[in-house]
C-alpha cells in the first residue's frame, strides 16, 4: 500500500513543475525567439490545448493497455517532451511543449481514476496528496528557474534539468508498469471495492457532468493565466525578474498548505459547495488586490499568498469531484476526461486572451478586471458543482 501511494505521490510531483517553470523565463524565451506577447501566450497556452486534445484519449489508453501502463506511457512521453523542448532549433520548442501537455494530461485524467479504483475510501485525502506534492515541486521549479538558468547557462537547461525527476518517477513506476494489478487485486487490503454501479451513464449527456467542466475550466483559466503572467506583471511593476519568480513560488507554497487543508475541510461537511465557493471567493480576492491595492513588496506579497491559497484549494475540491460525482472508475475517468477536455479548452483561451489584451492596451488593468469578473463566475459554477448528487 506505501508503494502504491509513493508512486500516486511521485507522478502528482512531476504533473506540474514542466509548466510552472517556464512562467519565471517568459522574458528570456521570448528575447532568443522574438516572440510577441500573443505568441509567448499561445506557448503557455499550448499545453493547455494538449490537454484538452489529448484529455478523451487517456481513458481509452486505460481501457486499452490498463491503468497503470497508461500513465507509464505519459511519463515516457513526458521525459521525450522536456528532452526536445529544449533542444537549439526553433520549432523544437513547440513540439517538445505540445509533448509536455499531452503527457500531463494523462496524469490529469488518470490520476482520479487509479484514486477512485484503489483508493475509493480516502478520495479526498489521496487527492489533496498528490495536489500537495505537485504544488511543492511546482513552487520549487517556479522559484528555483531564473537562478538554475543563471547557473546552467541559459533557460533551455534550466527547464532541461527537469528529467531528473522524471526518471525517478519513471524508476518507481517501473514495477507497476511491469506487473499492474487488476482492480480487485488493487483494492484489495487498502479500501473496499464499490459496489457494481451497472451501465452506468455518460456524463457527457448531463447537466450535473457540465457544470463540474464549467467549474473546472475556470478554475483552471484563472491559475494558469496567473502562473503564466504574474512574473511580467510584477517585472512591469518594476519588481526584479528573481524577486517575482519567488512570489510565483509563495503562490505555489500557498497552494501547498490549501492542498492539505482542504481535504479536512471537506471531510467535515456534507457537500463541496463551501469549501469551493471559499477557495474561488480567496483567488478573487487575491487578484482584486494585485489589480487595485498598492505595488509595495509586502501588499503584492499578501495578495499573491491569498490567491494562491484560493487555487489550491479549488483544485482539491475539482480533483475529488471526478470521484465523489461519479459511481466507478470508469465513469470517474470519464467525467475527468470531459471535465479536463472541456475544461483545458476554455482554460486555453486565458493566457492567449490576456497577452493580447495586455498588448493591445499597453497594461495590466484591463485584462486583471475581465480576470476578476470571469472568478466572479466561477463561484457560480462552485456551489453547482458542489451539490450533493452523483451522475446516474
Amino acid at each position: 500500500m506505501t508503494r502504491r501511494v509513493g508512486g500516486i505521490l511521485l507522478l502528482g510531483a512531476i504533473g506540474r513543475a514542466p509548466l510552472t517553470a517556464v512562467g519565471p523565463l517568459v522574458a528570456d524565451i521570448r528575447a532568443t525567439g522574438h516572440l510577441s506577447g500573443a505568441a509567448a501566450g499561445l506557448l503557455t497556452t499550448l499545453p493547455l490545448l494538449a490537454f484538452a486534445g489529448f484529455s478523451p484519449v487517456a481513458p481509452l489508453a486505460a481501457r486499452r493497455i490498463g491503468l497503470e501502463r497508461a500513465l507509464g506511457l505519459a511519463v515516457a512521453v513526458l521525459a521525450v517532451g522536456i528532452a526536445v523542448r529544449s533542444a537549439p532549433v526553433p520549432t523544437a520548442l513547440w513540439l517538445g511543449t505540445a509533448a509536455v501537455g499531452a503527457a500531463i494530461a494523462g496524469f490529469n485524467v488518470l490520476l482520479p481514476s487509479l484514486v477512485k479504483r484503489d483508493h475509493p475510501a480516502r478520495v479526498a485525502q489521496l487527492s489533496g496528496g498528490y495536489s500537495a506534492a505537485q504544488a511543492v515541486v511546482a513552487a520549487i521549479a517556479s522559484g528555483t528557474a531564473v537562478p538554475l538558468a543563471a547557473l546552467t547557462g541559459g533557460w533551455r537547461a534550466a527547464l532541461a534539468c527537469w528529467l531528473a525527476l522524471v526518471a525517478v518517477s519513471a524508476a518507481a513506476w517501473l514495477p507497476r508498469v511491469l506487473r499492474p494489478l487488476p482492480p480487485a487485486a488493487a483494492a484489495a487490503g487498502t479500501d473496499a471495492a464499490p459496489a457494481d454501479p451497472g451501465n452506468p451513464r455518460s456524463p457527457w449527456r448531463t447537466a450535473l457532468g457540465w457544470q463540474v467542466t464549467v467549474f473546472m475550466g475556470l478554475q483552471s483559466l484563472a491559475f494558469y493565466v496567473l502562473i503564466t503572467w504574474l512574473p511580467s506583471i510584477e517585472r512591469d511593476h518594476g519588481i526584479p525578474a528573481q524577486a517575482a519568480g519567488w512570489h510565483l513560488f509563495a503562490y505555489l507554497a500557498a497552494a501547498v498548505a490549501a492542498n492539505l487543508a482542504a481535504p479536512v475541510a471537506l471531510h467535515r461537511v456534507r457537500d463541496q459547495r463551501l469549501v469551493g465557493f471559499a477557495g474561488v471567493a480567496c483567488i478573487g480576492l487575491g487578484t482584486a488586490g494585485l489589480q487595485w491595492l498598492p505595488w509595495t513588496p509586502a501588499w503584492t506579497l499578501v495578495s499573491v499568498v491569498v490567491a494562491g491559497f484560493g487555487a489550491g484549494g479549488v483544485l482539491v475540491v475539482c480533483l475529488s469531484l471526478f470521484s465523489l460525482r461519479t459511481a466507478d472508475h470508469a465513469q470517474a475517468a470519464a467525467l475527468s476526461g470531459m471535465a479536463q477536455t472541456g475544461g483545458y479548452a476554455l482554460a486555453a483561451t486565458g493566457p492567449v486572451l490576456f497577452g493580447a489584451l495586455r498588448d493591445a492596451g499597453g497594461s495590466w488593468s484591463l485584462p486583471m478586471t475581465v480576470l476578476c469578473a470571469l472568478i466572479a463566475v466561477t463561484a457560480a459554477f462552485a456551489v453547482l458543482a458542489g451539490r450533493d448528487l452523483r451522475i446516474g
